[in-house]
């Protein structure tokens, strides 16, 4: 029994900020954000448009079109995407079900903020190796841009946030139809995290006033910056690395199988030096998303369509969706492309 990626999608809106732009919101030198925090540009949504769902159901319908796969053919949509979504407590999941015409499939949510689609992958897979359903769609969108104070520089590593959607279809036993087969996949988290990234505003703890929206405070912020980065710096590389080897070797795999990693967008140094020690070529081997910015969970699916248009990956390739996501979680997934 196999479980396979039959077919994938993604949604990008029309709108772009710039680098020199960013360095002009935050007073922070170009080429810094350039350069450093690696973006050149990034894509952002008007406020009336590009909602979340929105973003869903058109990479959705592409990725079920790759699969030549009907929407009422569905068992299961799982949205992994923001918690930021069109509305407070609502499941974009089943409005994407909706909208889509998966009548024949139940929908439900996952949230592993910026691990999430390694993360969805093994949930999906498992219940596809289970028999408790035959097919699924994975969807993901962000939008966090829109909670971006590019004010405050003790946020300013989220500077890189930008908008967009992915989607993935993933079979049991799809045969010929199959893009790639879905191996192993390994997590871990460290909760320590836990508190270290926050929106104050809106929640039980600061709901959502007079006082919340005049002082700023729906937007993200980071309590303590720098006690964040020096407990991070020396468990990040370890961390990534640990979940990556775990993925490979639960696939029958090492690193001297590996082809390709799709990474969660970074600065560009830590995304050189992490491929680097996987033993992969950053220049070839992987795509900096430096067109893009970091857009939450769909950050994979990007990087594996340009790797795909660059020659990058091929049939027969081992890849890596390999993300972390503030909380603190790192996660893998192994594939292995057949074209």
């Amino acid at each position: 029994m196999t479980v396979s990626l039959t077919g994938y999608g993604r949604y990008l809106p029309d709108e772009r900020l710039t680098g020199a732009e960013i360095a002009d919101r935050s007073d922070i030198p170009e080429s810094v954000v350039v350069e450093k925090m690696g973006v050149r540009e990034k894509r952002v949504c008007p406020p009336d448009a590009d909602h979340p769902s929105d973003m869903c159901v058109a990479a959705a319908e592409d990725a079920l079109a790759d699969a030549d796969l009907a929407a009422l053919d569905l068992d299961l949509v799982l949205y992994h995407g923001s918690e930021f979504k069109d509305y407070v407590v609502w499941s974009a999941a089943a409005d994407v079900a909706e909208r889509i015409g998966a009548e024949s499939a139940y929908a439900t949510e996952s949230y592993s903020l910026c691990a999430g689609a390694p993360i969805a992958i093994r949930q999906a897979r498992a219940q596809l190796l289970a028999g408790d359903v035959d097919s699924a769609l994975l969807v993901a969108a962000s939008r966090e841009e829109d909670l971006v104070n590019y004010g405050n520089e003790d946020s300013s590593f989220m500077f890189n946030f930008g908008s967009g959607a992915s989607a993935m279809v993933l079979e049991r036993d799809a045969g010929d139809r199959a893009r790639a087969q879905i191996h192993g996949s390994a997590a871990v988290t460290d909760g320590s995290f836990s508190r270290d990234v926050v929106m104050p505003g809106g929640g039980t703890r600061n709901p959502a006033s007079e006082e919340t929206v005049t002082t700023g405070a729906h937007a993200l912020d980071v309590p303590d910056p720098e006690g964040m980065k020096e407990r991070l710096a020396p468990v990040s590389l370890p961390n990534y690395l640990e979940v990556a080897d775990d993925a490979l070797e639960r696939s029958g795999f090492d690193r001297s199988d590996l082809d390709f990693v799709a990474l969660t967008h970074m600065k560009r140094s830590f995304h050189d030096r992490l491929l680097a020690e996987l033993g992969v070529d950053p220049e070839t081997d992987g795509y900096y998303l430096d067109e893009y910015g970091h857009v939450q969970s769909v950050d994979q699916v990007l990087a594996l369509d340009e790797g795909l248009d660059r020659g990058r990956v091929e049939p027969g390739d081992t890849v890596c969706f390999l993300a972390a996501g503030t909380g603190y979680t790192w996660a893998a997934s192994v594939l292995r492309w057949r074209g």
